[in-house]
């Protein structure tokens, strides 16, 4: 949004935003999500007053850990703690928004999910994020790239961030290889 406006209109916007999402993720385990109302009819930006049972809280985590499993074949370790956290402190909207900007990028990317995959192998190998670049060097043969490709990638962070990039992909494909040949043997 542009103009003076914008950051008036901002808090009405996450607020319908989170709804949306809400709405999104209860239609998915078949149930309505109703949250107080604000002035005007506009969704109440206090969460307070939402109360989510833990048979719901379940419900909707499932949904989530579907998501991951469905992108990344398995669900990382990362995901569970933000979902004892959301639990903790009645925050899964926000991990719900959160796992839906991710599902959007890496499944409606116009890379496909493969590429896409790679990609952040690639980006994570840059930023030596060891364990981020694990579950998506994981999750790309998941969605049907190769070993072949992720040595493309590691190859060209040598170019891009250096030795330590290279080095980093390759020990993350020598230990896919070793869990191959383990699953194997």
């Amino acid at each position: 949004m542009f103009g003076p406006d914008a950051a008036a209109v901002g808090p009405l916007v996450v607020a319908i935003e989170e709804r949306a999402e809400a709405e999104i993720a209860a239609a998915a385990i078949g149930g309505a999500v109703n949250f107080p109302e604000g002035p005007e009819g506009c969704p109440s930006l206090d969460r307070t007053s939402f109360v989510m049972t833990d048979d719901i809280f379940t419900q909707r985590s499932e949904v989530l850990r579907d998501r991951y499993r469905s992108t990344l074949g398995v669900v990382p370790g990362g995901g569970e703690d933000r979902l004892r956290v959301a639990q903790a402190f009645g925050q899964l909207p926000t991990e719900e928004a959160f796992a839906a900007l991710r599902h959007i990028v890496l499944t409606d990317s116009p890379l496909g999910g493969r590429v896409q995959q790679l990609v952040h192998f690639g980006q994570l190998l840059a930023l030596g994020r060891a364990e981020p670049a694990r579950i998506h060097a994981r999750g790309a043969l998941h969605a049907g790239a190769g070993i072949a490709d992720l040595i493309g990638v590691a190859e060209t962070s040598l170019i891009t961030s250096g030795t330590p990039a290279y080095a980093l992909g390759i020990e993350i494909i020598v230990e896919l290889l070793q869990a191959e040949d383990g699953r194997a043997g």
